[in-house]
């Protein structure tokens, strides 16, 4: 993938991988982690609202859009790296469907931070400023039948029955895929994936 970009030693290298729902973000975030000594990974999906929240502003059915995150929070956080702090990130826990705050630590002297999530090059008002924020931006582009396969079996594996799987996957999961290719901020690399396998451009 490439170097990764040596920044102060007063704060972590932050590299960010983003990609559409069900494009690998999450192993190749543990991937690099577990290649790299003393590394944290850190899921955007900590940030999600909780359950109780989405309800009260009446957005449960489009969960996962960008509007069900606390971006605010996630720069927030991003921000205080750095600090000479430890920082406490939200974790997601995908059996309760909900946001643990608190759950993982970044200490001072951690060297490197993996943020992955779906919206972090999101060229958005307000979501620009969360990828001003990445020392290096990793994006994964997959086709979407690649992604919807993996996505139905999660939701399966998650509860949900096969046709609420399809449902939610063609309704929600693939109107954010599109929204996420289609306006993202240049990455730094891009890893294209097929069944062909994976290519990757640097200074995509």
């Amino acid at each position: 993938m490439g170097a990764v970009p040596i920044v102060a030693a007063s704060r972590p290298t932050v590299v960010g991988i983003a990609g559409p729902p069900g494009s690998g973000k999450t192993t190749l975030a543990r991937a690099i982690t577990a290649a790299a000594r003393d590394a944290v990974a850190v899921p955007m999906d900590g940030f999600h609202l909780s359950n109780r929240q989405l309800a009260r502003q009446g957005l449960a059915d489009v969960k996962g859009s960008p509007p069900t995150f606390d971006r605010a929070g996630l720069i927030a956080a991003l921000r205080r790296l750095g600090s000479g702090d430890p920082v406490y990130f939200p974790d997601f826990d995908h059996a309760l469907h909900e946001p643990v705050a608190a759950a993982i630590r970044v200490d001072p002297e951690t060297p490197l931070v993996v943020v992955e999530g779906n919206y972090l090059l999101l060229d958005r008002s307000g979501w620009r400023d969360v990828s001003g924020l990445l020392d290096l931006r990793v994006f994964l582009e997959v086709p979407w039948p690649m992604c919807r396969e993996r996505l139905i079996a999660r939701h399966i594996q998650a509860g949900k029955s096969p046709a609420e799987a399809e449902a939610w996957v063609d309704r929600s999961d693939h109107a954010n895929y599109e929204l996420i290719r289609a306006a993202r901020v240049t990455p730094d690399v891009l890893i294209r994936q097929d069944i062909q396998g994976s290519r990757v451009s640097l200074n995509a």
